[in-house]
């Protein structure tokens, strides 16, 4: 390849890098906004840890499996146009929530003390669940696009460079909402979904005009071309050139019979419990048992996330290539046990200052596997498989909101938080376990992908 074709390449692929990072970024501002607003629409509207939880619960189930079914559609269709849609829909339906309790002359959704009726709590709640599908059209178009133009011995760091977005989004969204919470008090919660809903809109065209599904579209070669692995090189002649019922059947083998994909998937529920519990509940324990009004809670949370999860992905990504040889899973592995450490010692810590540091730290290695558990499923599907394998992977790991939810939330209001540290914990303990089966892997699954294809030949 020349150096000219070379330089148009990198341009397009990091151009390809900052457009996901910001559309990405822009669909957590219409996703983590419920979890700063949630102690405003407790004492405001009178809507119970429980009721909540079960909204956690739901939007958590559907968006994994959304994630499942748009990672099927963005390996056949058009990747760039499936995540437009999904912003603009998804910035729409929290719209939607801001205004509703304004339907109460026509749906009797408020009582005589403004409360919200069983009316208002179900209302919401479907347009959360809505809102769930949507967002699983965001993740799975990163994913393939990501894989399409960065050549495997890179993606571990690259793509933990747009994984960034999570943490600038979430960290971003609850510092935003923290602030429209302090400065206008608790009965401004819809704020919290107006806001960044019309934020996220200005990203809609952004993601539409400023990708393009793979480098054909611009006259440049396969990704794997620019690798110097020689498995890779031949894998278009092998794979593309199979009859479409043994394209399936490869795939198929690469992503549902490939046993590392369940152990992915599996350590993905895991460390979830833990990162959820902390996106999720984060605002609510620490005005609860840390003391922190409802500003310095969203700054805390914000910090955890830019700053922690932000530096424990480069770094994670970083130690992937460079160190573990690209096999993302050893990474997953220590990651996952300081993370566990770190979150049960900030559960014991009663020092602010202290407890402070630690949660920083618990995002710092959750994000690590976070990132990686995702690189690590595109690598064993290989780019062809890389939307369903993923699409597995989301489904257990927001399947995990079925616990970090209405399980916790229940915990929480009846025993307390400490009932629900321990279990988070322990599901953190498991994970570490779960992956540390996978340690003899090999960095990717081309290989396997080569003697599937020559097999079916």
């Amino acid at each position: 390849m020349d150096n000219l074709t070379l330089k148009k390449y990198r341009k397009w692929e990091w151009r390809t890098i900052i457009v996901l990072f910001i559309g990405y970024a822009l669909f957590y501002f219409v996703r983590k906004n419920l979890s700063v607003a949630i102690p405003a629409m407790e004492s405001e509207l009178g809507i119970t840890k429980t009721q909540l939880g079960i909204f956690l619960t739901m939007n958590s189930i559907i968006y994994g499996f959304s994630r499942f079914v748009n990672g099927i559609l963005v390996d056949r269709f058009s990747k760039k146009k499936i995540m437009a849609l999904g912003l603009l829909l998804t910035s729409l339906v929290n719209l939607m929530i801001c205004f509703s309790p304004k339907l109460d002359g026509l749906l009797n959704l408020l009582d005589s003390e403004g409360k919200a009726t069983l009316g208002l709590v179900y209302l919401i709640g479907s347009l959360w669940v809505v809102n769930g599908y949507l967002q699983g059209m965001g993740v799975p178009p990163c994913f393939s696009l990501l894989a399409h133009w960065i050549k495997p011995s890179e993606l571990a760091t690259k793509q933990s460079v747009w994984n960034v977005s999570h943490t600038v989004g979430a960290g971003l969204v609850v510092a935003l909402c923290g602030f429209l919470l302090n400065r206008f008090g608790y009965s401004a919660w819809y704020l919290c979904f107006a806001v960044p809903a019309l934020i996220s809109l200005v990203g809609v065209p952004v993601l539409w005009f400023g990708l393009k599904d793979s480098p054909a579209e611009v006259g440049l070669p396969l990704v794997e071309h620019l690798d110097e692995k020689k498995h890779e090189s031949g894998e278009k002649n092998i794979v593309e050139s199979l009859d479409r019922k043994s394209y399936t059947k490869v795939i198929n083998r690469m992503v549902y019979g490939n046993p590392y994909i369940w152990i992915i998937a599996l350590t993905n529920f895991c460390i979830y419990v833990i990162r959820l519990t902390i996106l999720d509940w984060g605002a609510s324990f620490l005005t609860e048992i840390k003391g922190l009004d409802i500003a310095e809670a969203g700054s805390l949370l914000a910090t955890s996330e830019i700053v922690g999860g932000t530096l424990g992905m480069l770094l994670a990504g970083w130690l992937t290539d460079r160190i573990f040889k690209s096999k993302a899973h050893r990474t997953c592995f220590f990651c996952i046990v300081f993370a566990t450490l770190s979150f049960f010692l900030f559960w014991k810590c009663s020092s602010v200052v202290l407890s402070f540091i630690l949660l920083v730290l618990s995002s710092f290695f959750i994000y690590g596997p976070q990132a990686l558990l995702g690189t690590c499923a595109s690598q064993q599907a290989t780019k062809y498989g890389t939307g369903t394998g993923n699409g597995i992977v989301g489904i257990f790991g927001y399947a995990s909101s079925v616990v970090s939810g209405v399980i916790f939330g229940s915990l929480a209001e009846t025993g307390g938080w400490d009932s629900v540290f321990p279990i988070a914990i322990a599901f953190g303990v498991v994970g570490a376990i779960v992956i540390a089966f996978m340690w003899n892997a090999p960095a990717d699954g081309y290989r396997k992908l080569e003697s599937l294809a020559k097999e079916y030949k």
